[in-house]
């Protein structure tokens, strides 16, 4: 989810942060006097896995990563 807005900066962009929550079914917070309302699409969209940023969890390739020896980092311990 987005930063929550206030309805200042609701105002200020309605169309485009309404056309976003359309467009890629990620809800939009509104904080008024303490209180939140949730802006999300009736269509029951979800967020489309193309839509999310691509993360790199590891550095290596696959293989690398299987091959990886872990045994001198080992103590025994738990």
């Amino acid at each position: 989810m987005s930063k929550a807005l206030t309805p200042t900066q609701l105002r200020r962009d309605v169309y485009r942060i309404l056309d976003d929550v359309l467009e890629t079914g990620v809800p939009q917070e509104v904080v008024r006097k303490g209180e939140s309302v949730l802006l999300v699409p009736l269509s029951g969209r979800r967020r489309r896995l193309e839509n999310l940023p691509q993360r790199r969890g590891i550095n290596c390739t696959l293989d690398e990563l299987i091959a990886t020896s872990w045994e001198s980092e080992w103590s025994g311990e738990v």
